[in-house]
């Protein structure tokens, strides 16, 4: 309805214009929903847009642009100006009716682009990103649903998506995870481990810990959660003591990183999320994307030496200070890999590459993007969406976590607990970079009038019940095209179309800004519109013994589906037909 109005305003504008003797460009106007119903379906700028152009003043622009749009073919049911020229459109009731016939035949089209035989941009999502050293936690959750959600609506919007996930299997993190499958390996065979060389020389990263009360010789920082020691138990069990002399980075590092990794695979799977592909950091060392990378900096005079390190001259591309990309030992930083890694991914064809990181990462970007852009990379075309962190509540108290000590509640016990439909709904109904506080109590909650998800879900399921009834009733549902839909009158059921007909502009909106919590606020949006409207039965009876209607109402049932349907796969979340 929005597109069809800006066209017949749009001539209605250049009719005015050629009048004027000017045949340049429209101007670039608006069309807005009002905040006040009371103002009408839309609210149009264009006349303000014109007043200096033509010497006129804005009002009397706004009145003539009226005269001439007319009820723009059957379109419009009245126009008033309003304020210092806006338009303030109210659209016929028959259109918003019509519109139902074209949202019943695209069916789980509706809201997604159209097919147009031009080459779809090839964009690539990457998030989740954890490094195998532990079950993913929430802000791990949270990140997986937000990423795929992206994906899910660039995909609607015409886009071409790979999903990826980069990891690190090497580096100091993993070289500690080692240190600790080892360190419980030796405990559960009696044995003490002796501290490293490095941590030795690392006052930081001294070994300590005690248990039962007894001296065990375990990382300071290392990982303590009881997967670890599962983890040593199995090598235990396979291996015995032939380990006793092997160096934590080699065979247990190894075993942590393929049963942790598997680990995150099935979490993964669990909610719906599966990756094109997966990147290893280590394979930029193998195919000697570091050395190149630090190379071609250095001949752009974007690094230089100090200290025995190797800098990234940030401030000379703006930024507050240097980096160190190599460290005086002679190893890569993470921000190294991290620009050869970005230069690769447009070397595979992207056009635009959006990275979903946590809010910690935040401070890497600017250095990676002006790094990237100093390698020939335009810079506008990697994107970053940052979200904050998650935190759990039951009983109205914060649960505390520590990922270190593993203390953290993870994706796998929340899923367990509330199931995948919720955990992803409950994941995305907050502005990515805005704080997200999981109500487990809420998210547990098997009432559909109180949890947000259920609402949802029990309002598509609800249009299936319709269903059933009416097949035993012997009332066929009917086609796309095959009921009037000029029955539907009540203020109510107009209220409910006009909100369905916005379903393609949200997915618009949401894919554009990268925040699916719209989609997400819609869909309760429709839900509250429809659920109460079910609930009138005496006023709202689908199946009467007025076939026209009951025919016109079981037409707005299969709209209302299709929107809930597919709003609910762009979430990744369920559509039951019972519940």
């Amino acid at each position: 309805m929005k597109e069809a109005l800006r066209e017949r305003i749009e001539a209605a504008l250049r009719a005015l214009l050629v009048a004027a003797g000017d045949e340049d460009a429209l101007p670039e106007f608006a069309i807005e929903v009002p905040r006040q119903k009371e103002h009408g379906d839309f609210s149009c700028n264009a006349a303000m847009l014109l007043a200096k152009r033509l010497g006129r003043k804005p009002r009397e622009i706004a009145e003539e642009l009226r005269e001439r749009l007319g009820d723009a073919g059957g379109l419009v049911a009245g126009v008033e100006v309003a304020g210092p020229g806006f338009l303030n459109v109210r659209l016929a009731e028959s259109g918003w009716q019509d519109l139902l016939h074209d949202m019943i035949a695209a069916g789980a089209h509706y809201g997604r682009a159209k097919e147009s035989g031009a080459p779809r941009p090839r964009v690539q999502v990457e998030f989740v990103s954890a490094n195998p050293t532990g079950p993913l936690s929430t802000g791990h959750g949270r990140q997986a649903v937000l990423g795929d959600c992206i994906a899910r609506l660039l995909e609607a919007t015409g886009c071409d998506v790979t999903r990826e996930y980069y990891f690190n299997d090497g580096g100091r993190q993993m070289r500690v995870l080692g240190d600790s499958v080892k360190a419980r390996y030796l405990e559960q065979l009696g044995r003490a481990a002796s501290p490293t060389a490095e941590a030795l020389a690392d006052p930081e990263q001294a070994w300590a810990e005690e248990r039962d009360g007894l001296p065990v010789v375990f990382p300071k920082d290392g990982y303590q959660g009881d997967y670890i020691s599962q983890i040593a138990a199995s090598l235990v069990e396979r291996e015995g003591e032939s380990l006793v002399d092997e160096p934590g980075e080699g065979r247990f590092r190894e075993e942590a990183q393929r049963v942790i990794f598997e680990d995150i695979e099935g979490t993964l799977t669990r909610i719906g999320i599966h990756f094109d592909v997966y990147y290893n950091e280590r394979s930029l060392y193998d195919e000697g994307k570091i050395e190149e990378t630090i190379a071609d900096l250095r001949a752009a005079g974007l690094v230089y030496d100090a200290d025995g390190a190797v800098w990234l001259k940030a401030t000379a591309r703006g930024l507050d200070r240097d980096r160190v990309v190599v460290k005086s030992t002679g190893e890569p930083t993470y921000l190294l890999p991290d620009i050869a890694y970005h230069r690769e991914k447009f070397r595979r064809g992207f056009d635009r590459v959006i990275d979903v990181q946590g809010a910690d990462h935040i401070e890497q970007f600017p250095f990676v993007r002006e790094a990237a852009a100093v390698l020939g990379i335009d810079p506008g075309r990697i994107e970053l969406v940052m979200h904050q962190f998650v935190t759990i509540t039951s009983g109205g108290e914060r649960v505390k976590q520590s990922t270190r000590r593993a203390t953290f509640v993870t994706v796998d016990e929340l899923v367990d607990d509330v199931g995948a439909d919720v955990f992803r709904f409950f994941m995305i109904e907050r502005k990515p970079d805005g704080h997200l506080d999981f109500d487990l109590d809420l998210a547990k909650d098997k009432n559909w009038r109180k949890n947000p998800a259920y609402y949802v879900q029990y309002a598509h399921a609800r249009t299936h019940g319709i269903e059933r009834k009416a097949r035993e009733a012997g009332v066929a549902m009917p086609r796309a095209h095959g009921f009037d839909s000029g029955r539907l009158v009540l203020p109510e059921e107009i209220e409910l179309v006009k909100k369905l007909a916005t379903f393609p502009e949200v997915v618009t909106r949401a894919a554009e800004s990268r925040e699916p919590h719209h989609v997400a606020y819609y869909l309760r949006e429709v839900a509250g519109l429809w659920n109460p409207y079910l609930q009138d039965g005496d006023r709202h009876r689908v199946l009467s013994e007025d076939e026209g209607l009951s025919a016109a109402r079981l037409g707005l049932a299969l709209a209302v589906r299709n929107v809930l349907a597919s709003g609910l796969d762009l979430l990744g979340v369920g559509a039951p037909e019972r519940m």
